[in-house]
């Protein structure tokens, strides 16, 4: 029954870690085209901003969702047998 815990330990650890390593890499990405596309036409600007917000939050918000996830299996694992 240990040996579950532990990999259940390891699954929620590499699911919060890799979430946060997406979503960081995807926010950087995100906004240096921003910072491009804003220095090519800063007319744009605000509309860019807009829709550069927009997305970064659903960025994170598919990170939390993946933290959510995790915690459940951390705190109320369907998986282990009682």
């Amino acid at each position: 029954m240990e040996h579950i815990l532990g990999y259940v330990a390891l699954a929620a650890g590499l699911i919060i870690g890799l979430g946060a390593i997406g979503a960081c890499i995807g926010i950087g990405i995100m906004g240096s085209k921003y910072l491009e596309a804003a220095a090519r036409q800063p007319e744009l600007m605000n509309e860019l901003q807009t829709k550069m917000f927009l997305l970064a939050g659903l960025i994170d918000a598919a990170f939390l969702i993946g933290v959510g996830i995790a915690m459940m299996f951390a705190f109320a694992n369907p998986f282990v047998l009682k």
